[in-house]
């Protein structure tokens, strides 16, 4: 039996996407079992789990270290590799935005050479290219709110789950970049070598999600 390895972002995402898997017939014992491993393996269901930093599991994908991934899809724009992006997992569910102080609302383009604050550059960039509008990039590793309030950038691009934070700091979502949520992603050599054991899973995912109500693409 060909060995399956699973990426996992770590974190609340892991969690969501074991009770996924375990409710579509995977048995995930070896990830509930307390241990500090980043690799865990059931050898006798040809299995193993690779538990990394969300912003990794894209590039173990890539890479062939591992078969199939479990991320956000902030983080797959924001790395943008040659996946195969299978399903629409659905939870996670959140946006990633533009937001500045409200009286930007409406007139974000009448600002030239912006300066924007992100932790998400390639996407911040990429938006901002595809309006043709001059900006620069500044990144952040912390609060990116805090960035218009004490005047390193006029706007943000940045998460938003339920725009609390924005509210409180006097700040609005002036755009929406892209609709977000945990995707499932498969290198694209696994596919076809490991195609007997990657469809049967995909499907039985497929159809757990059809079941709760999910979309799935």
């Amino acid at each position: 039996m060909l060995e399956l390895t699973i990426a996992l972002a770590k974190g609340r995402l892991a969690d969501q996407a074991i009770d996924l898997l375990e409710a579509a017939g995977t048995d995930c014992r070896v990830v509930r079992a307390p241990s500090r491993k980043l690799i865990l393996t059931d050898e006798q269901a040809g299995l193993r789990f690779i538990m990394a930093k969300p912003a990794d599991v894209p590039t173990y994908v890539d890479y062939g270290a591992a078969d199939i991934g479990i991320v956000g899809k902030d983080t797959l724009l924001e790395e943008n590799r040659s996946l195969y992006e299978v399903l629409n997992l659905g939870f996670g569910a959140c946006r990633m935005c533009v937001c500045g102080p409200e009286n930007l609302a409406g007139r974000l383009d009448s600002i030239p050479n912006k300066r924007v604050a992100t932790k998400y550059p390639n996407i911040a960039r990429a938006y901002f290219e595809a309006r043709r509008e001059s900006v620069e990039i500044i990144r952040l590793n912390g609060s990116v709110e805090l960035a218009p309030l004490v005047g390193l950038a006029e706007v943000i691009v940045d998460i938003v789950e339920s725009g609390r934070t924005l509210r409180e700091n006097g700040l609005a979502v002036l755009d929406t970049i892209a609709s977000l949520s945990a995707r499932m992603v498969v290198n694209r050599v696994s596919m076809k070598m490991k195609a007997d054991r990657i469809n049967p899973l995909i499907q039985a995912v497929r159809r757990q999600l059809d079941q709760a109500g999910r979309t799935a693409p």
